[in-house]
């Protein structure tokens, strides 16, 4: 049973690395279960009261709730409207499923839904720029955050596991 345990929660911090640059999966709630499950088998979860439960659960949830909002808001930011917020998410969703350029498109999908969202509306050619890359740069701080994230997640795993 142990063995299955660990496998599982290893499985779950794979899954949530890869859901850090993908925008379907959510990593780091993923990889934080990973953590749950080790504390829960090595009985370290003593009380619901626990540090580690509560400072890591607040922190996963602040990112999860900043990397749904960081592309929009720098869409705004550098002067995008809502058709190029739309238009970024839009992009963001499209790059998963229709990887042109492997996986750079993930990063590079936000910026075209963006500029293609803002050319819609007639935008000139600067705010259109602009908003590109306010909502490129809004998702490139949502997943260093995501990934920071969940780096912290695996050192913990890794220190529960054999310290």
């Amino acid at each position: 049973m142990d063995i299955l345990l660990i496998s599982i929660a290893v499985l779950l911090l794979i899954i949530g690395i890869v859901g850090c640059i993908l925008p379907a999966v959510p990593g780091p709630p993923i990889a934080y279960s990973a953590v749950l499950i080790l504390l829960m088998h090595s009985n370290e979860l003593v009380h619901p009261s626990s540090k580690l439960l509560w400072s890591y659960g607040i922190a996963v949830l602040i990112i999860t709730v900043l990397d749904y909002i960081l592309p929009v808001w720098g869409t705004k930011k550098f002067g995008g409207s809502k058709a190029g917020e739309r238009g970024s998410m839009v992009g963001l969703i499209l790059s998963f499923f229709i990887p042109i350029a492997g996986p750079f498109t993930i990063l590079i999908g936000p910026f075209i839904g963006a500029v293609v969202g803002e050319l819609l509306t007639g935008k000139d050619k600067k705010t259109v720029l602009n908003s590109g890359i306010g909502s490129f740069l809004g998702f490139l701080a949502g997943t260093v955050l995501k990934l920071g994230m969940v780096a912290l997640i695996v050192l913990k795993f890794i220190t529960l596991l054999w310290v």
